[in-house]
């Protein structure tokens, strides 16, 4: 059999600290998905081609875009660094209707409305989907606090992509179904939240794989 090889991905932990803890956006894959359906995620998908070519508002922090750069490869260059900064907003935007970035007043036809902002991104990890998946997906996964980027909770809206969206207490998930690899980057916020609530640019990141059968952890 033919192994599938991952492509690139991002995905994005939208935080919201407006009360007493802290609280992500999650949203249930439709079933139609081929890959994890009718399971609850965090806004994501894989990088375009075209994000590369996506003017920005601001770049993703010097310290994060470093940590990112670690054994990503020697063909990954900047321009594909950022894209996949720009996938992770974009995919925001697709799946639940939020911007971040400056809006723009005529936007391109199928173009986003605005200019993504990507100076607020920390990166939290990486995770390639094991061999034998009939999807394999090479995805990194960044943290992004909504009052940072002034962005709304309430402004979140349901797609045909992500449907029904919650606000979830990162302590208290209890009850909603989620991939075993959505469970483990939670667990890895709560740990970050815990060391430190402002979750520092450029502070290590986990990588999880799986290699001879194996689900491994390293550190980047």
């Amino acid at each position: 059999m033919t192994s599938v090889r991952p492509v690139d991905a991002a995905s994005i932990l939208l935080l919201d600290r407006s009360g007493a803890g802290v609280r992500v956006l999650v949203g249930r894959r439709s079933s139609k998905h081929v890959f994890m359906p009718d399971v609850y995620v965090f806004p994501g998908g894989r990088r375009d081609a075209g994000d590369r070519l996506v003017s920005i508002a601001n770049p993703l922090n010097p310290l994060a875009n470093e940590r990112l750069a670690l054994k990503a490869g020697t063909r990954c260059s900047n321009s594909r660094l950022r894209a996949l900064g720009v996938a992770a907003v974009r995919e925001l935007y697709e799946e639940a209707g939020i911007p971040v970035g400056a809006p723009l007043a005529e936007p391109a036809e199928g173009a986003l409305p605005f200019r993504p902002d990507l100076s607020h991104l920390r990166f939290l990890a990486r995770a390639i989907t094991p061999a034998g998946m009939v999807r394999r997906f090479d995805t990194r996964f960044f943290t992004l606090f909504a009052d940072e980027a002034n962005v709304d909770p309430a402004g979140a809206k349901a797609s045909h992509e992500l449907e029904d969206l919650r606000w979830v207490d990162i302590f208290d998930h209890k009850g909603i179904d989620m991939p075993d690899i959505t469970v483990l980057i939670l667990e890895e916020l709560k740990k970050s939240i815990q060391e430190d609530k402002s979750l520092p640019f450029g502070r290590p990141a986990p990588l999880f794989y799986a290699q001879r059968g194996r689900h491994l952890r390293d550190i980047l």
